[in-house]
């Protein structure tokens, strides 16, 4: 249900902007991406747990504030990452 570290090592040098970055936006959103679809998978089997979906919905939220600052900040780099990570149909 979590993130492997080798994944998530991957996915930080996958959208790092500049060499040894972990905390761009474009990263944390990566990250929790990853963890959100881990998340979705998990509730196909356990449709009942309810606890790990009030944790996914902070995941989601959380993911929705971080991609709002983008937007706001440069439209360029969030238009550029949701396609990447195919956020948006």
């Amino acid at each position: 249900m979590s993130i492997t570290s080798e994944r998530k090592g991957a996915l930080i040098s996958e959208f790092a902007v500049t060499k040894g970055d972990t905390g761009s936006p474009e990263v944390q959103v990566a990250v929790l991406s990853e963890r959100i679809a881990n998340l979705t998978e998990h509730f196909k089997v356990h449709k009942k747990d309810r606890h790990s979906r009030r944790g996914l919905l902070m995941l989601v939220s959380r993911r929705r504030r971080l991609l709002d600052y983008l937007k706001g900040k440069d439209h360029e780099r969030y238009a550029t990452l949701i396609q990447r990570l195919g956020l948006r149909r």
